[in-house]
C-alpha cells in the first residue's frame, strides 16, 4: 500500500502562484509515475500534470496549464509538487495527487484526499 497526503490548496487571487505538495509514504517502490488531476465543481476530475517517479522527468502537461504549472518530484522526500503560477479563476478545484504504474495514469493505484485550491477573480 501506498499512502498519497496532499497540502498547499488555498485561496489565492487570480494571477497568484500557489505550490501543492504530495507526501507519499508505504510501498513507495511500487510507484512508477506520479501525476495531478483535479475536479472542477460539477465537471469530471481531468488529469493536469504527470512526472516519471524515478527519474524526476516531467513528462505530460494539459493544454490548460502549459508554460504556467510545473510538476517536479524529490525522491530524498517521496514528495512531489505542482508549482501553479499565473492562476486563473478557471483553475479552482479540489486537487487530487494520485500514484500509477501507467504513465497514462488511466488506472490510478492510489490516490490523495484532495486540496481545495480557490482562484478568485
Amino acid at each position: 500500500q501506498v499512502q498519497l497526503v496532499e497540502s498547499g490548496g488555498e485561496l489565492v487571487q487570480a494571477g497568484g502562484s500557489l505550490r501543492l505538495s504530495c507526501a507519499a509514504s508505504g510501498r513507495t517502490f511500487n510507484i512508477n509515475y506520479m501525476g495531478w488531476f483535479r475536479q472542477a465543481p460539477g465537471k469530471e476530475r481531468t488529469l493536469v500534470a504527470v512526472a516519471d517517479y524515478w527519474s524526476a522527468r516531467s513528462i505530460y502537461y494539459a493544454d490548460s496549464v502549459k508554460g504556467r504549472f510545473t510538476i517536479s518530484v524529490d525522491n530524498a522526500k517521496n514528495t512531489v509538487y505542482l508549482q501553479m503560477n499565473s492562476l486563473k479563476s478557471e483553475d479552482t478545484g479540489v486537487y487530487y495527487c494520485a500514484a500509477a504504474r501507467s504513465r497514462t495514469m488511466t488506472s490510478v493505484d492510489y490516490w490523495g484526499q484532495g486540496t481545495q485550491v480557490t482562484v478568485s477573480s
